[in-house]
C-alpha cells in the first residue's frame, strides 16, 4: 500500500556501552519512552549509512539514508552545503567547507567548532575575511555558526586535495593535519599551494581580531575541507516513483542534500544545529509538511555536537530533549492514523571515546503500517536492534518500505 512516512534522525547518536553507565550506550541509559515505543509497536534492524571507501562524513551518511547512493553521486561537502546556501557554483569553481577552528600557540588544532561560535560573531568574521581576502580566485561565505564555505574560482583549480575532517582531529598537531593533492596534476598541487597560503594569512589576520580577544576558544584559523564542484545527483520524486519529500534541519549540509534532489526544505526560525534549537518549531513543521508531502525528513544536529565535544551529561540530555521533544508527541499527534510510518534511526555512530565518525551500521525501528506485527523487540538500542525482524538494510530501502513501494 501507500503510504505517508516520517523520518526522525538525530545525528550522531549512537554509541558504544559506558563503564560509566553501567555497560550500557547512552541511547540506552537515557530516558527514551517515545523511540522504545516505536520500537516496541514496531521492529527493528540495521542500516549502513557509511558504505567503504567514503567519508565518514554526515552528508554520506545522509545521502544513504535517503536513498541517494553517495558511492555513485557523493560530490564533496562544500558544495553540498553551497547548494544548502543558494549559492550557484559555475563550472570551474571548487567548494570546500570551511570551519572556524581553535588552534592553540603551540600549534595544536584544539576545538574544530571555536567553542560553537556564536552565529552573528562567525558572521561577521567571515565578512572581514570577505573583505580582506576575497578575491576574483577566493570568496567567502557565511553558514551557521562554525560551518561556513570558500569557494575557489577558475581553471587553476581542482577538488583532487586530501584533507583531515576538523571534528576528527582534535588535539593532533597542525603539523600532521596538512592538507596534500590527492592525484598528480598541477592544479591540485596549485589548489593545495594557494589554500596553505590563505590559510596562514588568514590565521594572522584572525588571530588579531578584536572579536577574538579575550576567547578560551578564539576562531582563530580557518579550515577548508570535503572540496568538490557543482552537485548532479538523481531527484527524489525519480527514485520513489513520484513521491515528494520535505527536510527539516538547522544545517546547510542537509538543506543542500534536500534542494540538489528536489526535495522542499521547511525553514524553521530558531533551529540552531545544538542543544538550544527550537524543537517545538520543528515539530509543528513536520506535522505540518506531512500535510502535502509524502515522506518528512526531520533532522537533529545536537545529539552529534555533544558527541563530537566528548560531554557524557549533554549527551544524555540531548537524547532526552530529542525524545521528550520530538519523539514522543510526534507519536501522539499522529494517534489513531493508519496511513504513516514513522522510522527512527541516527545517520552514525559518534562514541565518546573517540569523538569521532564510525562505519558502524546504525539502529533502525519503523512503526506503522509497513510493520504490521512487531518483532518483541521492546526498547530502541545499538545492541537490540541487531536481533530485529528488519535486518540489515542499505541504500534506498529504508524509504522503498515506509513508502510502500516494495516489491
Amino acid at each position: 500500500m501507500n503510504c505517508k512516512a516520517v523520518i526522525l534522525l538525530p545525528d550522531g547518536m549512537a554509541d558504544e556501552p559506558l563503564p560509566e553507565l553501567g555497560g550500557k550506550t547512552p541511547l540506552e541509559f537515557a530516558p527514551t519512552p517515545g523511540m522504545d515505543s516505536i520500537a516496541a509497536r514496531g521492529a527493528s534492524g540495521t542500516f549502513l549509512t557509511l558504505p567503504e571507501g567514503l567519508p565518514t562524513s554526515s552528508d554520506v551518511a545522509n545521502m544513504s539514508v535517503l536513498g541517494f547512493r553517495p558511492e555513485l553521486n557523493y560530490p564533496g561537502r562544500g558544495p553540498i552545503e553551497c547548494a544548502g546556501q543558494g549559492i550557484e557554483l559555475g563550472p570551474d569553481d571548487v567548494a570546500f567547507r570551511c570551519n572556524l577552528v581553535y588552534a592553540s600557540e603551540d600549534g595544536v588544532l584544539r576545538d574544530y567548532s571555536a567553542g560553537h561560535i556564536d552565529e552573528k560573531e562567525s558572521r561577521l568574521l567571515m565578512e572581514d575575511l570577505e573583505k580582506n581576502f576575497g578575491s576574483a580566485e577566493a570568496t567567502f561565505h557565511a553558514g551557521v555558526s562554525y560551518r561556513n564555505l570558500l569557494v575557489l574560482h577558475g581553471r587553476r583549480f581542482s577538488p583532487a586535495v586530501r584533507y583531515f575532517k576538523p571534528d576528527s582531529s582534535a588535539d593532533m598537531p597542525l603539523a600532521e593535519l596538512q592538507s596534500s593533492p590527492s592525484d598528480d596534476s598541477p592544479e591540485a598541487a596549485a589548489t593545495v599551494a594557494f589554500l596553505h597560503d590563505l590559510e596562514e594569512r588568514c590565521a594572522a589576520f584572525l588571530s588579531a581580531h578584536p572579536l577574538n580577544r579575550g576567547k578560551s576558544a578564539p576562531a582563530n584559523r580557518i579550515w577548508p575541507w570535503s572540496p568538490g564542484r557543482k552537485p548532479v545527483i538523481p531527484p527524489f520524486s525519480e527514485l520513489y516513483q513520484g513521491r515528494t519529500g520535505a527536510v527539516i534541519t538547522a544545517v546547510d549540509v542537509i538543506k543542500g542534500i534536500a534542494k540538489c534532489t528536489g526535495m522542499d526544505v521547511i525553514e524553521v526560525p530558531g533551529a540552531t544545529g545544538f542543544v538550544d534549537t527550537n524543537y517545538k518549531g520543528k515539530l509543528e513543521a513536520a506535522l505540518g509538511a506531512l500535510e502535502d508531502h509524502d515522506l518528512v525528513y526531520l533532522h537533529v544536529e545536537a545529539v552529534d555536537e555533544c558527541s563530537h565535544i566528548g560531554d557524557l551529561e549533554l549527551k544524555l540530555r540531548a537524547i532526552a530533549d530529542f525524545d521528550r521533544e520530538i519523539v514522543s508527541p510526534l507519536l501522539e499527534a499522529l494517534a489513531g492514523r493508519n496511513d504513516v510510518n514513522v522510522a527512527v534511526l541516527p545517520d552514525h555512530p559518534v562514541p565518546l571515546r573517540l569523538r569521532k565518525h564510525t562505519t558502524t551500521p546504525v539502529p533502525l525501528a519503523i512503526r506503522g503500517p509497513a510493520v504490521p506485527v512487531p518483532d518483541g523487540i521492546d526498547v530502541f538500542s545499538e545492541i537490540r536492534a541487531k536481533e530485529g525482524t528488519l535486518g540489515f538494510l542499505r541504500a534506498g530501502q529504508l524509504v522503498r518500505k515506509i513508502l510502500g513501494l516494495e516489491g
